[in-house]
């Protein structure tokens, strides 16, 4: 029997964004597939532990059956890729779909610069309405369907209650500090990713240093998608995932 499959959002979202694809895969691969909030996002409650990815991803492989495929997005694939490394017996298979072990640039990797990420803190402060909005047009830019891609995961983030301030601001900083590539690379489980050509937060280059780090890393890039190609591309993101899971 196929093991459960679970999918894990990213920042600023909330499992309402796998709605369409999560449906499709019901349909395409045998056993049960299902979506989480991670916590202090949609529906989910914040951990009691001061927040961090260890606390995270505790709260998250507790709803976990043991053997679960994890197929995480953007920052939920740190999330997937930290519950791999020390709740093993949890998952069999990690998918990382736009997501990488390592968000931030630094001088022997390319990501995000951080003065955005430091940026993006900053104005939450002050406006978080506004800086998520302008964060779901950065990881729509290049898509040839940017303008459908973000009136999309606006609807879906509507369809459920706010993010917690606080989820937000530290999930930045996880994104900023949290580097995986240590446990990336020495992963026990098979590990697959998708990713966009065109996506601005996880530059192509990164995807050949991820090689690198883990020469049994298998990954498919589209090529006119940018940071969500499950949703701009959701015919070939459903067909690889089908390949993989």
């Amino acid at each position: 029997m196929q093991n459960e499959i679970v999918l894990l959002h990213g920042w600023g979202m909330n499992r309402q964004v796998w709605q369409l694809l999560e449906k499709e895969l019901k349909v395409a691969v045998e056993g049960q597939v299902k979506s989480l909030d991670l916590p202090g996002f949609g529906h989910a409650p914040m951990p009691e532990k001061p927040y961090s990815l260890a606390s995270v991803a505790e709260q998250v492989a507790e709803q976990l059956a043991d053997n679960t495929t994890l197929v995480g997005w953007s920052l939920g694939g740190l999330v997937a890729l930290h519950i791999a490394k020390y709740y093993p017996q949890k998952v069999n298979k990690v998918v990382l779909i736009a997501s990488t072990p390592f968000f931030a640039e630094s001088d022997d990797w390319l990501g995000i610069k951080v003065e955005v990420l430091e940026n993006f803190k900053a104005q939450l402060l002050e406006n978080s309405a506004k800086t998520i909005e302008r964060f779901l047009a950065i990881q729509a830019m290049g898509s040839e369907h940017a303008k459908q891609d973000v009136k999309q995961l606006r609807a879906w983030l509507l369809d459920a209650p706010e993010a917690n301030p606080e989820a937000l601001s530290l999930g930045l900083d996880i994104l900023l500090n949290d580097d995986y590539r240590e446990v990336f690379g020495t992963l026990n489980q098979p590990v697959y990713g998708l990713f966009g050509k065109l996506d601005s937060l996880v530059p192509r280059r990164s995807v050949t240093k991820m090689k690198a780090l883990n020469s049994n890393f298998e990954v498919e890039i589209l090529p006119k998608a940018s940071h969500a190609p499950f949703i701009s591309h959701r015919e070939e993101s459903l067909n690889f995932l089908k390949s993989v899971l």
